[in-house]
């Protein structure tokens, strides 16, 4: 019996910690400043040119390599 009391506890305890976890959750998300509709678009832009201006600098690397490889004669 005393196990099934233990186990009992156990998984209130649980369940206990786990609403806990949501309600400190909550609060802290009540806590964020979120932006604004300017502040979002500017920084969406920000990521976006970022990824472009990554890709094209890899995409140049990469062609450049592929490049130097062919004279060399390790390419097709």
């Amino acid at each position: 019996m005393g196990f099934v009391m233990r186990l009992g506890a156990g998984i209130k305890n649980g369940f206990n910690s786990v609403v806990n976890f949501i309600r400190e959750g909550v609060k802290e998300l009540k806590k964020v400043r979120w932006p604004n509709r300017k502040e979002l678009v500017a920084y969406s832009n920000i990521v976006i040119w970022t990824v472009v201006f990554i890709t094209i600098f890899f995409f140049v690397i990469d062609l450049g390599i592929s490049l130097i490889l062919q004279l060399f004669g390790f390419g097709k």
